[in-house]
């Protein structure tokens, strides 16, 4: 199978490429053409999945598809920003039917979810490999970014920590469970829901914000970096689901949730008076510290002592915690 026969069977005629609001050209010519509102700006993200480092090389490729979309989705609900259009460069060793179908079918499901289409992307043979660019719209001056947050502001997080890092002995065939909490963990990791919903309500109200990808900790340091100030978390008060405590000892269920990363969770700093309104309507967001002056990251225990973290988080180049 050639480069465009793959291109026009498996991707040029999905449903996600159908086009839709702010999309003026979609897959077919040299460029794909955006339309945004006036006085919108366009967020921009890119990221890179490569197999046996982000997924298993026998990955599911339906279940890979909805993941490699919304880890990129996840991005713009960081931002607060509402999807617009994403793009696909597809690095395949060879152009197998089956999987190019099952891949196909989950990237469009992620894709409707989101409310995103594909507007166009590459393909090449090589090492399974795959790289997204996601496309968004937020009124200019609005984008929430990683700069911002005040001592006074809490810190909140937009639901339970630690699932993904959870499911990962179950999708790496370390542990074998079958059960509905094993089924929930592995629906978290295969399946993240970005919070772009949640994202956009937060413009003008959060003070900084990013989604958590690499683990709290190490993603905190980024707004503590970012803003001048010092996050202080709480370790008491992280929430965890019902299903990674039932399924692992309290030690190792909040080790996912500080440094387990792939959450995909939005963590952001919220001054107090905007509480009550974010969670009448996210009831599920959580306060799990605050800002203060000062510098980096401290963990806390329920009497206010600074604990060790047992790791901060992952990285690419470089050990853990580093």
């Amino acid at each position: 199978m050639g480069e465009f026969e793959l291109i026009r069977r498996f991707f040029a005629s999905a449903a996600c490429a159908a086009g839709g609001e702010g999309i003026a050209l979609g897959i077919g010519d040299d460029c794909a053409l955006l339309q945004l509102p006036p006085g919108e700006q366009l967020a921009i993200s890119t990221d890179t999945l490569v197999a046996g480092v982000h997924f298993p090389q026998q990955a599911d490729p339906f279940f890979l598809g909805q993941r490699a979309l919304a880890v990129s989705a996840s991005d713009l609900a960081a931002m607060g920003a509402k999807p617009v259009a994403f793009t696909l460069a597809l690095t395949l060793p060879d152009a197998r039917p089956d999987w190019l179908d099952g891949f196909a079918r989950g990237l469009c499901a992620m894709a409707r979810d989101c409310g995103i289409g594909l507007v166009g992307g590459d393909t090449t043979r090589g090492p399974l490999s795959l790289t997204l660019t996601v496309f968004g719209r937020v009124p200019a001056g609005l984008a929430l970014t990683r700069a911002g947050a005040r001592p006074g502001d809490l810190l909140c997080v937009g639901g339970s920590l630690g699932d993904g890092a959870g499911a990962l002995p179950l999708v790496l065939g370390e542990m074998q469970d079958s059960g509905a909490d094993a089924e929930y963990l592995l629906q978290r990791y295969w399946a993240p829901q970005p919070q772009l919903a949640l994202g956009q309500a937060l413009r003008g109200r959060a003070t900084a914000a990013l989604d958590i990808s690499d683990g709290l900790l190490a993603d905190c340091g980024h707004i503590a970096r970012a803003s001048g100030v010092a996050l202080l978390v709480e370790a008491e008060k992280l929430p965890l689901s019902p299903a990674l405590e039932r399924l692992f000892p309290s030690e190792f269920a909040r080790k996912c949730a500080l440094a387990g990363g792939d959450d995909y969770r939005l963590a952001f700093t919220l001054p107090a008076a905007e509480l009550a309104a974010v969670q009448a309507q996210w009831p599920e967001v959580a306060v799990i510290g605050r800002v203060e002056a000062g510098q980096g990251v401290h963990l806390l225990d329920a009497a206010g002592v600074e604990l060790q973290p047992p790791a901060l988080g992952y990285q690419h180049f470089g050990s853990q915690g580093d």
